[in-house]
């Protein structure tokens, strides 16, 4: 079949285009490794140049080419204000104080933190509820005088016809007394076990910001080296200027460098002075700063997440505050069921008749009738507290799992990072930098290039210094109930008691 004209013509203009080869066809063969490289972007020239405008010595006309007279190097910056340009660690105002070891910072801690007296004082608070509740109440005395100034035959303002005094007893029945005093005992306990867990809290809090401000001098330590090493590079590159193997280029990174350093080493300095302070705030006394003395590093048991867990269902603070809180409760209840049974008052006493001439005694016995109210509403709230703490046991056992899973997260990533670090990756960093060392003493390498090497331990040297730190947080927190913030509040007392001002109960 023969082809129209136009289409043999357009067939032809397809084949043809397919073997110039165009440039969509090089872009393709360019986004795989085999195909074809396209042609490099043209090089701008001079005048193309993109020139940053802050730098005006770049826009002035070049009368004095390079090369052809000696260009003094540029300065050293001088060191920020607080920084020696020697840094020497017995001579570091951050450490000047006197030191400090973990187990001074917890006896401190334990007598001078003020949360802790405070917790104490609750439980002591509590224990006088319990005293006032089981006290009986007090007879009341009443003095009587009936128709005083009534007139008879012969006489007129008569000092009446009785004279006389009562006492009044009330009789507390349904041993309501008693149950008021278990209450009240029983919320003691319930004290008592915030006053634990407040221990927890200030000893972890103490543990972990010791830990963290022992992280941080040893950061110091590794910035003072980064900072002698960076001094280092600024020694060489001036030495190779003048050797003509450095461009002026290489001086100006140095100085950058070098004043990074600095600065790096002040700000870990100044986060040693914040850890410092907040731990001496933890403590409870303004110290002064000094040396924290201790060791991050160190073996410890591999901690197994159910066994913990199991741990916390019998022994955290959280869950038996809140069990005893539960017995509490109960309590309560039984006190609130018996209140509508009624006290019985019992008055007697004695005076004068006048009207028969002699002396006369009196009596009476009272007591309410619960009729309307049997106490009702009490008791009802009593039930609500009751079921609501039964649910808070679970509530608590459940955010403890909840809790625990996220900081077991972070002391296995912490722990494997340690693990690593110490046995593979800071032992072959250490290697290549003595291998550096060793080939620089053989005049095998530049010191420029065992100087990048030896940045790169030091870094290394800080990261691992970090992951310590936070496996010994996570450790502290695991095996301490979870137990944090040692400077807040101490737990207050759970809501859901009924409390009476004059005679509680």
């Amino acid at each position: 079949m023969t082809r129209p004209p136009l289409l043999r013509l357009a067939a032809s203009a397809v084949v043809a285009g397919l073997f110039a080869a165009p440039a969509w066809a090089q872009d393709a063969g360019r986004a795989t490794l085999d195909g074809p490289l396209a042609a490099p972007p043209p090089v701008p020239t001079g005048g193309d140049l993109p020139v940053p405008a802050d730098i005006p010595e770049l826009h002035a006309a070049d009368d004095d080419p390079i090369g052809r007279r000696f260009v003094e190097p540029p300065p050293v910056p001088e060191a920020p204000r607080g920084l020696g340009t020697v840094v020497e660690r017995e001579q570091n105002a951050a450490f000047a104080g006197a030191p400090l070891t973990l187990d001074e910072a917890l006896e401190l801690a334990a007598a001078n933190n003020p949360t802790l007296v405070q917790a104490r004082a609750q439980v002591q608070g509590t224990l006088g509820l319990a005293v006032e509740a089981g006290l009986w109440p007090n007879p009341v005395f009443r003095y009587v005088g009936e128709q005083i100034g009534v007139d008879r035959e012969g006489e007129t303002d008569t000092p009446g016809e009785f004279q006389g005094a009562t006492l009044t007893q009330e009789f507390v029945t349904a041993d309501k007394r008693d149950l008021s005093r278990a209450k009240f005992l029983q919320r003691t306990r319930v004290a008592e076990w915030a006053a634990v867990s407040q221990q927890w809290r200030v000893c972890n809090d103490v543990r972990v910001h010791f830990y963290q401000a022992l992280g941080a001098k040893e950061t110091v330590a590794i910035r003072e080296d980064l900072l002698k090493a960076a001094e280092d590079a600024v020694v060489t590159a001036r030495e190779q200027w003048n050797l003509g193997q450095a461009t002026r280029s290489d001086l100006h990174l140095a100085n950058v460098a070098l004043q990074e350093a600095r600065l790096n080493l002040l700000m870990a300095e100044n986060d040693y002075l914040e850890q410092f302070q907040t731990l001496a705030a933890l403590i409870g006394l303004p110290l002064e700063t000094g040396a924290v003395v201790g060791e991050l590093d160190g073996e410890s048991a591999e901690i197994d997440f159910e066994q913990v867990y199991r741990e916390y269902l019998d022994e955290a603070p959280q869950v038996i505050m809140a069990r005893q809180k539960l017995r509490e409760d109960q309590i309560t209840l039984k006190r609130e069921l018996v209140e509508p049974i009624p006290n019985i008052f019992v008055e007697a006493g004695s005076g004068y008749n006048f009207e028969a001439l002699e002396t006369t005694g009196t009596a009476s016995v009272r007591f309410d009738i619960p009729i309307f109210d049997r106490n009702q509403g009490n008791i009802r709230r009593a039930e609500a507290d009751l079921v609501r703490q039964r649910r808070e046991i679970q509530r608590t056992e459940m955010l403890l799992r909840r809790e625990l899973a996220t900081q077991y997260r972070r002391y296995l990533t912490a722990r494997q990072h340690v693990e690593q670090f110490a046995e593979v990756i800071l032992p072959e960093a250490r290697a290549a930098y003595k291998n550096q060392l060793d080939a620089y003493a053989e005049d095998r390498q530049q010191w420029p290039d065992v100087l990048t090497v030896q940045s790169s331990y030091f870094d290394l040297r800080q990261r691992y210094i970090g992951h310590l730190v936070a496996l010994r947080t996570s450790e502290t927190l695991i095996r301490g109930y979870l137990l944090h913030d040692g400077l807040n509040v101490p737990d207050p007392l759970p809501p859901g008691h009924l409390d009476v001002t004059a005679q509680p109960r």
